[in-house]
Formats: C-alpha cells, sequence, structure tokens
C-alpha cells in the first residue's frame, strides 16, 4: 500500500528515541508517507548529528505550540518522547483538531506511541502515559500482558495495543556466533552506574581483563562523547576515569554507531542497556554485568528472566561457559515466531489499517473522551506540568523560563508526588 499524498510527523528529543522512530519513519516512507522528523525546541532535547547522519534524518526544532499545529493537520504522529510529553502532547494534539467533532475535515492523525528500550521503571505509568493513543507498540510479549490486565481493571479499551516488537530488533535473533573470544565491548551507559566509584570499579575491570588477555581487544563504547550533552549527562564518563591511566594497549575507547561495532566483536558486556537486546539479535554473546549487585536502580533486575545476567569473570573460563539466552525470554523479545515480519512493518501495517478510517470509526479514537482521559486533561490544567514548562520565557522573564524548564525536568524524572515536595513548592511560588 503506497500513500503518496499522506504525511508523518515524527517527534524525538534524544538518540535512543531517534534510533526507536527512525525505523518506523523508514517503513511510512518507504510506502510513500511524506515524513518529516522535528524535536520541541523549547523542551530539553539532544540528538547528536552523527546519528542524524547514520540515520539519514534530517531532525528539525520547532516550538511545541507549532509542532501541535502541523501535528493536528498530518496524517500520522509517531510520538517517542517521553512518556509525560508523550501524554500531553496527544491532549494538546486531541484540542486543537477537536476531537469532538473530528478536526480538519473529519479527520486527525493516527497516533502511534511506544517505548524506545526495556521500561525498567514506571511500566504501568508509563502505559497511562501512552494510552489515549490509536497504536500503542508494545515491545514484548510480557509487558503486553501486564498492559492488557492494567487496561481491563481501569474500565480502559485495549484494542490499541499491538505486540510489535522492538524496532531495533529483528522478528528472530540471528543464530549465535561461535568460536573464540578475540573482541570484547563494554557498551557503557550514561547514568548507570551513577556513582564515579561503581563506574571506576567497572572500568578497573575491564583495564585487568585487558591485561590478562592481551591476545584479545577490549572496546569501551560510551553513549556520547565527553564535550556532548545529551539528556542523561554522562557524569564520570569512561575518557576522564581512564585518563592518565598505564592502560594496555589492546583497550581502547570507541565512537562507531554501534549496529557497525555488532559486525566484528565477539562478546558485548553491558549492565542493562538495550544495546545487549540488539547484540542478542545480532547473534552476539552478550552478558548483562552483575559485579555491581542486581538492583532497580541500575535497571538489570527485569533483565534476570534472560540467563544472560553475569559477573565479569565468566569472561575468564572457556568460551563454552559464556551463557545462553533463555528461550523463553527470546521468545518473549523477539516475536517473529508467530508473525514473521519486523516490529516496524506491523507497526505500520496497523497504522495503514487506520490511516482511511475516520476518527470515529477507529477502535480507540473516539475513547479520548473517556474519564480516564478527561481526568489527565484536568490533572495537567491544575499543576505544573509539561505545557507550563514548554512555553518559552516571556522578554524580561528569563527566570520564568529557567524556572519552567526545571519543572519540566522534575516531571520527566521524578516518581509521582513531586509536586507537593516544600522545595518544589518555593520554586514554583518564586
Amino acid at each position: 500500500m503506497t500513500n503518496p499524498a499522506a504525511t508523518a510527523l515524527v517527534l524525538v528529543a534524544y538518540d535512543s528515541q531517534l534510533r526507536w522512530a527512525a525505523g518506523v519513519g523508514a517503513e511510512l516512507a518507504s510506502r510513500g508517507w511524506d515524513c518529516r522528523y522535528a524535536a520541541p525546541s523549547d523542551v530539553r532535547s539532544f540528538v547528536t548529528p552523527e546519528l542524524e547522519r547514520e540515520l539519514g534524518v534530517r531532525l528539525e526544532r520547532a516550538p511545541w505550540a507549532e509542532l501541535v499545529r502541523r501535528a493536528a493537520g498530518a496524517d500520522v504522529l509517531v510520538l517517542a518522547l517521553q512518556g509525560p510529553l508523550t501524554s500531553r502532547f496527544v491532549q494538546d494534539v486531541a484540542a486543537d483538531a477537536g476531537h469532538a467533532d473530528g478536526g480538519r475535515d473529519g479527520i486527525r492523525p493516527v497516533v502511534v506511541t511506544g517505548w524506545v528500550g526495556v521500561i525498567v521503571e514506571k511500566l504501568v505509568a508509563g502505559y497511562l502515559e501512552r494510552f489515549a493513543s490509536d497504536v500503542v507498540a508494545v515491545n514484548s510479549r510480557e509487558d503486553l500482558r501486564t498492559f492488557r490486565a492494567a487496561g481491563a481493571q481501569l474500565g480502559l479499551p485495549t484494542d490499541n495495543l499491538m505486540l510489535s516488537g522492538l524496532p531495533l530488533l529483528p522478528g528472530r535473533p540471528a543464530a549465535p556466533r561461535r568460536g573464540p573470544v578475540r573482541t570484547v565491548l563494554f557498551a557503557d551507559q550514561p547514568a548507570v552506574p551513577a556513582s564515579r566509584a561503581d563506574r571506576s570499579y567497572l572500568y578497573g575491570r575491564l583495564v585487568e581483563h585487558a591485561r590478562r588477555h592481551p591476545e584479545r581487544r577490549v572496546l569501551v563504547k560510551p553513549r556520547h562523547r565527553p564535550d556532548e550533552d545529551p539528556f542523561r549527562t554522562a557524569r564520570h564518563h569512561p575518557a576522564e576515569l581512564l585518563a592518565g591511566d598505564d592502560l594496555p594497549p589492546n583497550l581502547e575507547l570507541v565512537y562507531e554507531p554501534f549496529p557497525e561495532l555488532l559486525r566484528s566483536v565477539d562478546v558485548v558486556l553491558t549492565v542493562s542497556s538495550t544495546a545487549g537486546l540488539e547484540a542478542v539479535g545480532a547473534g552476539v554473546r552478550t552478558v548483562f554485568v552483575a559485579d555491581l549487585g542486581v538492583h532497580e536502580s541500575l535497571g538489570n533486575h527485569v533483565l534476570l528472566p534472560s540467563g544472560l545476567v553475569r559477573t565479569l569473570d565468566v569472561l575468564e573460563g572457556p568460551d563454552a561457559e559464556l551463557p545462553e539466552p533463555d528461550p523463553a525470554w527470546l521468545r518473549d523479545w523477539f516475536v517473529g515466531d508467530d508473525d514473521p515480519r519486523p516490529p516496524a512493518r506491523r507497526i505500520v501495517d496497523r497504522v495503514a489499517e487506520l490511516a482511511d478510517v475516520p476518527p470515529a470509526g477507529r477502535p480507540f479514537a473516539r475513547t479520548t473522551a473517556t474519564p480516564a482521559f478527561r481526568a489527565r486533561v484536568a490533572l495537567a490544567g491544575h499543576r505544573p506540568g509539561p505545557v507550563s514548562a514548554v512555553v518559552p520565557a516571556l522578554p524580561g522573564r528569563r527566570r520564568q523560563g529557567v524556572r519552567g524548564r526545571v519543572l519540566l525536568a522534575c516531571h520527566a524524572v521524578l516518581p509521582s508526588g513531586w509536586q507537593d515536595w516544600p522545595l518544589v513548592d518555593r520554586l514554583r511560588r518564586a
């Protein structure tokens, strides 16, 4: 099916979101949709120019209100933003398009939302921040079971939930690679672990391994370069902590795109990065590092079913001792056994089904008037949130703009109830 006159707007704020969204956008473009990528200029965002070039995407920056207007006039809206921003954007688009009467010529965009990686926290909360979309793309069977149960218990329709699989992954994992371990890659994460001591410990273990195995290359792949400013700013960057050390010559920091590196590595190590799933999908032996324990703050607790959570000591034994992924976990994340279509194709096939259906006839669009949706709209108007924060500072009131951005950051990363903390209340009233 092609749609030569159809338009799609894809919204992202960070590198990981663009990787997820680009797969969906590429599939839309292959079918004739005019696909445009944008980031809200008045919300903190960071996408590296290198990633834009790698994916062949040009990302435009535009104000939130302008993007809402564009989205209300588009045929498809793909939201890869954080949950709170996704929730508010859907509300604003519904208001702008006039969800009561269908909006522009009786049409409003088919809204697609999802998760850009493994969900390590706010599982049900994240679902409720996305439930008012036409297509909620779910990465794993376990997540789908959780969301369906939550929707049923809250009286929400769940027809919009679809098991797509993570668009970064193939429908089925490649055959596992065998042979001697010659190249080991550690996929670093900007905020996991958080402390300097824990990060120094991990990097120190990698240095020791490189010294014990001069026949192996040991690569450390940071998410960003030290001088870049991503969402989760990399405190205690490996370039900083390893600077000045007498490093073995076979240990290197590398910045090539991760998919490129996967072609030539034998083992991927990470604490809880989605890069581990990508490695499994590419057939690369993978270890989710447990040297710092298994803990919610590390995000590796949700990876226990994989059978791949091990300490770095596993590298010291023969190759046969490297763990194999649990078949049930593989089936949970690589969903092509039931349907061989790649995840992005599944999502766009569903979009194509809905694109020609008026909003009132879509399975989920009409339910944006449910009490749950109305309650979210009312609550967002009652307390500071993304909308109050994205309004640009007025002339002569720069402090107000800074305050709004601080409140947005709080909304994105703090647990529920943060609005009532005394310090936040003082910030609001300042």
